[in-house]
């Protein structure tokens, strides 16, 4: 197993070690032990599993407020999107800035997300499924987004016209969006 640290502290690209043969493959895609020692200690108590039919599909930026915030683990399991994970923890060096790896069936990367992050996602294939661990059950009351344009984040998704929920459409701005997340540095 790799894991390599993103430019937003906390955040990590998991690399697990694939065993390829003839058959097909073989890797562990959560293993507690292995990635405690990289400081991944979240409890996780949800799976969740997501479809999108059509490429140009985005999905995001959402996060859950404390106490409800959930650390995740997110993995493609068909397809491939361009995964985009963004600090809003307040005061944080970091804060509004993004970062963006390309996750696909056949690359086998996963993110780590911890608490005090939004994420989003754009389906880069059709029929794309993404399956992700979450340390905290879903709250309506907690559930918060961003919206995927905002420019003051900036993000690249290389899409003017992507396909998006309502709840997506009117998603506030950065500086609008209710946010109990602050940085410490300790």
């Amino acid at each position: 197993m790799k894991i390599v640290e993103m430019d937003l502290a906390g955040a990590k690209i998991i690399e697990p070690d694939v065993y390829e043969d003839n058959r097909g493959f073989f890797y562990e895609n959560y293993s507690m032990a292995k990635l405690s020692v990289y400081g991944i200690t979240d409890h996780f108590v949800q799976d969740n599993h997501t479809f999108s039919r059509k490429a140009g599909t985005l999905r995001g930026l959402h996060f859950q407020l404390e106490p409800y915030a959930q650390a995740k683990i997110i993995r493609c399991t068909r397809g491939k999107v361009l995964d985009v994970v963004v600090d809003i923890r307040v005061g944080s060096p970091t804060y509004g800035k993004w970062v963006s790896v390309e996750l696909s069936a056949d690359n086998f990367k996963q993110v780590y997300i911890p608490k005090g992050f939004a994420h989003g996602f754009l389906t880069l294939t059709d029929d794309v499924e993404l399956q992700y661990k979450a340390s905290n059950y879903y709250s309506p009351d907690c559930d918060r987004g961003i919206r995927w344009n905002d420019f003051t984040i900036g993000i690249e998704w290389g899409i003017t016209n992507p396909i998006l929920s309502d709840k997506d459409k009117i998603a506030p701005f950065l500086t609008e969006s209710e946010n109990n997340f602050t940085w410490s540095d300790v």
